[in-house]
């Protein structure tokens, strides 16, 4: 019998986007709108499922204002706290990207993993940070993740994560591969113009060159005051062969939901011998600085 997996991204808008309001007021409007969506993966069977990055606020980080250090917690923390409620009420993985707070001053782009009794199961650290001009000036929020790329055992799968420019590294692609993984999922925030032609390029071949199904996620909509761009949308998930098998609209508030035959990775794997064919030995210069 397949093992089947039913599989959920939320793509959302900001609600809120008025600067003049408190950091907290902003956050509290983005959680709200997600609930719903939570709710309506939950009915339909959701069997793991993931937001965008930093789904609890804007993308802030055109801004460079310090204001937004207000936007971090612990992880876990009160995000955390308040999705195991859901992943438990639904029996339901939860992947959920959060802004970190580590200590007073340290800060990383951070995803909690939640399983579905809604135990706490640990996180993954962005490890690629960009500071591209224009509107992405992520240096000045976030550092570089420190915790490898683990993945994680859920009631499900073996589920890992990418963060947003993660997609452009194929190493740590490969890593989660070699940990394990069968998903693994990229919450991200990514405007139309520079990188959107790579969006359906990166990552069907991270799928065909590891051999794993991946979700891939994006916000939607505008943000003010900065308006760097729109943000496209265009979630979807991916199969081992590189087909894309459901994707959301370009604009609106969506869930995504599909239903993952994971007997493919195996499939997939007995005619592509990848692993098998690695040279490890002769990588050596993938290693230098």
């Amino acid at each position: 019998m397949a093992k089947i997996v039913r599989s959920g991204l939320i793509q959302c808008s900001n609600p809120l986007n008025d600067e003049s309001k408190p950091v907290a007021e902003i956050q509290k409007a983005m959680l709200d709108k997600h609930i719903p969506f939570i709710e309506e993966a939950g009915k339909k069977g959701v069997q793991i499922l993931c937001l965008q990055e930093i789904f609890n606020g804007p993308y802030f980080c055109p801004s460079q204002d310090p204001r937004w250090y207000a936007a971090a917690e612990e992880v876990p923390g009160p995000t955390v706290e308040i999705m195991s409620g859901y992943a438990k009420k639904h029996s339901m993985v939860m992947v959920v990207p959060v802004y970190e707070k580590e200590m007073r001053g340290v800060f990383y782009n951070t995803a909690a993993v939640i399983d579905a009794d809604g135990k706490y199961l640990g996180k993954y650290r962005k490890q690629h940070i960009p500071h591209v001009n224009p509107g992405f000036y992520e240096k000045f929020f976030f550092k570089p993740g420190n915790g490898g790329y683990p993945v994680f055992q859920t009631a499900y799968a073996k589920v890992g994560v990418y963060i947003c420019y993660d997609r452009h590294f194929p190493e740590g692609a490969r890593c989660l591969g070699l940990n394990g993984a069968e998903i693994v999922y990229n919450p991200s925030a990514t405007v139309a113009g520079l990188s959107q032609y790579l969006w359906k390029l990166e990552q069907p071949a991270h799928a065909v060159a590891n051999g794993y199904f991946m979700g891939c996620i994006n916000r939607v909509g505008t943000e003010a005051p900065w308006n760097i761009g729109k943000f496209y949308g265009t979630s979807y998930h991916v199969n081992p062969r590189g087909q894309i098998i459901a994707e959301a609209s370009e604009d609106k508030d969506e869930l995504v939901v599909s239903d993952l035959n994971l007997d493919m990775i195996d499939e997939v794997r007995s005619t592509w011998q990848f692993y098998r064919d690695r040279r490890p030995d002769a990588y050596e210069e993938l290693v230098k600085p």
